[in-house]
């Protein structure tokens, strides 16, 4: 599955310096929306540590979250916009994805399997959103930002393995509702197969099997990558729209932005 961001659908292929400067553009955007959108107030945060390959341009980090009552508001930049507009994937049959691929809202995440902050939005925010995906006006597609080290990136893989089996979702709540009571959580490959247990996943062998397919790691680091592009090096992180979100902030803040998209 190509992850790969189209920087114009109606242009060609574009050069690399050429794509470098979009994803300037968009991260120095991200960088002052984030900036305008946070105020004072109780860091709620993210988990950063900055990976970012040769060339891609700094960008805020750790953010100060926004007092409840302030809400994420969509970018009015339109070339901004149209980048925002071209992230979500939409594709059918995809397993880290779930809603329609037709709904009007698309919420992207970029989470890190042993981000804290990850786990909170996981087990608090996502379960009070669940009845947009179900009316059809939400559609949720995860992407990885594997960046708290390397069982960063195998548990991420694991959690691919799973979604070769249909269990993605089910891996990914198990993950993360274990890192909400356990402080040292086993990402161990024995760790793994635990997860997938839980999960349901019902070849075992094959999942283990899965674990050390070089292509699925691939994919992690294509995700990774590309969100760095962007200029996004912490997580949880997420674009409504044209709306940006950075942190687990308040489950109102997802709401209001769900529903001022919906009601465009």
């Amino acid at each position: 599955m190509s992850t790969q961001l189209e920087t114009s659908r109606s242009e060609g292929s574009t050069s690399a310096r050429i794509a470098w400067l979009v994803a300037w553009v968009l991260s120095l955007a991200l960088a002052f929306i984030l900036g305008h959108q946070m105020g004072s107030g109780q860091q709620m945060g993210t988990a950063n540590e900055p990976q970012s390959g040769a060339g891609v341009p700094p960008t805020a980090t750790a953010q100060p979250a926004p007092a409840p009552e302030q809400q994420a508001e969509p970018t009015q930049d339109p070339e901004v916009m149209r980048l925002l507009q071209q992230l979500p994937r939409r594709q059918a049959n995809d397993p880290l994805a779930v809603g329609s691929p037709d709904a009007k809202v698309v919420l992207t995440e970029w989470s890190d399997y042993r981000c804290p902050y990850c786990a909170r939005w996981a087990r608090e925010t996502l379960p009070a959103l669940q009845h947009y995906v179900d009316d059809g006006t939400l559609r949720i597609e995860y992407r990885d930002l594997a960046v708290l080290g390397e069982e960063s990136v195998t548990t991420a893989v694991a959690a691919r393995a799973a979604a070769q089996q249909g269990r993605f979702w089910e891996f990914y709540a198990a993950v993360f509702d274990d890192l909400t009571q356990n402080p040292q959580p086993d990402h161990s490959r024995t760790g793994l197969l635990e997860f997938a247990r839980t999960a349901g996943i019902p070849d075992l062998a094959r999942f283990e099997a899965d674990l050390d397919d070089p292509a699925l790691r691939e994919a992690v680091e294509r995700d990774s990558q590309e969100a760095q592009q962007l200029g996004i090096t912490g997580t949880p992180f997420f674009v409504i729209n044209t709306s940006v979100i950075n942190g687990a902030q308040p489950t109102a803040n997802f709401i209001q932005a769900i529903e001022t998209h919906a009601n465009e």
